[in-house]
C-alpha cells in the first residue's frame, strides 16, 4: 500500500490515541503517581530500588530523554491505539479508520485512559494480553513486523511489573488448549525473554539472579495480613529468634502498613530506630516465614487468595490514581532536578499536583461500572458467534480477554492487596473486546502485510 493509502490509518491511530489520553489532556499534565518518581529515579539517579524491576524506569527515559514526561504519555496512547487497530484488523480481515475511531471512542469512556494517561507499568497489563493473545492465535494473520514488535511489547511489558508474570502465563498457555504448538511457542518468547531480562538486571543491579531479589517481603504482607502468617509467628515465637518476634502482638495489620507505614515493624524497629530499606533486610526472613505458613495452612492460605481474588474482580475505579497523595516527596523532587525548568512549571500548573482532578473527571466515574456490566452479555452473544462459525481467532481472543481479567486480580488483589487501580487497568478489555469481537467483517479481506498503517 502506497504511503498516501496509508494515511487514513496513520491518522485514525493517531486519533485514537488523542481520545485515549484525554484525562492528561484535560490535567494538563501526564497523570502520575507516588511510585512514578520511583521510576523516574532508576535512571536519573541512577538507582536499582529494591523493591521495583530496572524496567519501566528505562523504557520512560528511552522517550522523555530529561525533556518532557509528555513524550512517554503520548508513546503509550499510540502502543495502544496501534494494538486496538492491529486487533481489529486481525478480527475483521482488514481494519478501517471509523471502526478505529468508533473502538478508541467507546475505549474513552472506560477506565482505560485513566491507564493511559498514567505514568506507570500499569499501561503494560492489558498491553500484554493482547500482544500475547494475537500471537498465540493470530499469528498467521500477522506481519514479520508486526510479529516482532508485538514479541517487543510483550517481552518488556511482562518484566516491567511482576504482577504481570503469571498474568502472561496463563495467557501463554492458551494456545495449547487448542493444540496451536505454532502460536503457544510465539506466545512463549516474551515470557522467556522477560525472565532473562528480569535474571540479567537483577544480577546487574541487586548481585542475585532471581526474578525479585526481595518478592518474599511482599508476599508476608499479604500473608500476615490475611492471617495464617501472623498465626505462624505467633505460634513459633519467641523461640524462633526472628525479627518480627518483637512484633508478634502488633499483627496481623493491613498489608500496605506493614510494608509502607513509617511506624511499621518493617520500617522501624523495636526500640524505635528508622529502618532504611527495611523491606529488604527483611526478605531473608520473610522468605523462611512464608515457606513455614504455605506448609502449616496451605488451605487457609488458598481460601485467603481465592477471596482476594474475587473482591479485585468486583474492585475497580478510578479514585485512588487521582490525588495528590506524596507526590510533594516522591514526585516533585524527580521532575526538578531532571527535567527542565519549564517542565517542573507545567508539573506544577497541572490539576493532579493542585488537589483539583479528582473533582474535575470524577462526573465520568458513574458510567463506568454499568458499562462492565453492559460487557458481560455482549462477550456472550461474541462467544457463542464465535464458536458457531469455529472462528479460532475470535474464541482464543475472548478466552484470553476473561483469562486476562481473571488473572489480573488473581495476580494483584489474590498476591499483593485489593485496590480499584490494579482491576481497573485491564477491566476495560471487557467492553471494548466485546464491541472489537461483535464488529462485523470486512466484505474483501486485505493481505495482513499490507494492512498496517
Amino acid at each position: 500500500m502506497s504511503l498516501r493509502g496509508r494515511l487514513p490509518g496513520a491518522a485514525a491511530i493517531l486519533a485514537g490515541a488523542l481520545l485515549l489520553a484525554w484525562p492528561a489532556l484535560l490535567n494538563g499534565y501526564p497523570l502520575v503517581f507516588s511510585d512514578t518518581g520511583g521510576f523516574l529515579h532508576q535512571t536519573l539517579g541512577p538507582l536499582m530500588l529494591w523493591d521495583k524491576p530496572w524496567v519501566y524506569g528505562p523504557v520512560l527515559h528511552l522517550f522523555h530523554w530529561r525533556v518532557s514526561l509528555w513524550l512517554p504519555l503520548a508513546a503509550q496512547a499510540l502502543v495502544v491505539s496501534h494494538l486496538l487497530w492491529v486487533t481489529q484488523r486481525v478480527l475483521r480481515g482488514g481494519a478501517t479508520p471509523a471502526a478505529q475511531l468508533l473502538v478508541c471512542a467507546v475505549a474513552a469512556l472506560t477506565t482505560a485512559p485513566f491507564t493511559v494517561a498514567m505514568l506507570m507499568p500499569d499501561i503494560f497489563a492489558p498491553v500484554v494480553v493482547l500482544a500475547l493473545a494475537l500471537l498465540g492465535f493470530a499469528w498467521r494473520r500477522l506481519s514479520r513486523g508486526e510479529v516482532a514488535w508485538l514479541l517487543v511489547l510483550g517481552t518488556v511489558g511482562t518484566a516491567a511489573h511482576l504482577s504481570h508474570l503469571p498474568l502472561a502465563l496463563a495467557v501463554a498457555l492458551l494456545p495449547l488448549l487448542g493444540l496451536c504448538w505454532r502460536g503457544a511457542a510465539l506466545a512463549a518468547v516474551p515470557l522467556a525473554a522477560a525472565v532473562a531480562l528480569l535474571l540479567a538486571t537483577n544480577l546487574v543491579g541487586h548481585a542475585r539472579a532471581v526474578l525479585s531479589p526481595h518478592g518474599a517481603t511482599f508476599l508476608l504482607a499479604r500473608l500476615q495480613a490475611d492471617g495464617p502468617a501472623a498465626a505462624v509467628i505467633g505460634a513459633r515465637c519467641p523461640d524462633a529468634g526472628w525479627y518480627l518476634c518483637a512484633f508478634a502482638d502488633r499483627l496481623p495489620m493491613d498489608a500496605n502498613d506493614f510494608l509502607w507505614d513509617a511506624g511499621s515493624p518493617v520500617n522501624r524497629a523495636p526500640d524505635g530506630t528508622p529502618r532504611f530499606l527495611g523491606g529488604a533486610l527483611l526478605s531473608a526472613e520473610a522468605g523462611r516465614i512464608v515457606g513455614e505458613t504455605l506448609r502449616a495452612y496451605p488451605v487457609a492460605v488458598g481460601r485467603a487468595i481465592l477471596h482476594n481474588t474475587i473482591m479485585q474482580l468486583v474492585t475497580t475505579g478510578i479514585g485512588d490514581t487521582l490525588g495528590a497523595d506524596n507526590l510533594v516527596a516522591a514526585l516533585r523532587p524527580r521532575v526538578a532536578e531532571g527535567f527542565p525548568p519549564r517542565e517542573l512549571a507545567d508539573y506544577d500548573a497541572a490539576l493532579q499536583p493542585r488537589g483539583a482532578l479528582r473533582a474535575a473527571v470524577m462526573p465520568v466515574a458513574p458510567i463506568h461500572a454499568p458499562m462492565l456490566l453492559a460487557a458481560l452479555p455482549l462477550l456472550g452473544l461474541a462467544g457463542w458467534r464465535a464458536v458457531r462459525a469455529r472462528d479460532s481467532v475470535r474464541i482464543g481472543l475472548l478466552a484470553a480477554i476473561i483469562v486476562g481479567v481473571v488473572g489480573n486480580a488473581a495476580a494483584t488483589g489474590g498476591l499483593s492487596g485489593v485496590f480499584p487501580r490494579y482491576q481497573a487497568r485491564i477491566a476495560w478489555l471487557l467492553p471494548v473486546g466485546a464491541l472489537v469481537l461483535l464488529l462485523p467483517r470486512r466484505a474483501v479481506a486485505a493481505p495482513a502485510r499490507d494492512a498496517a498503517p
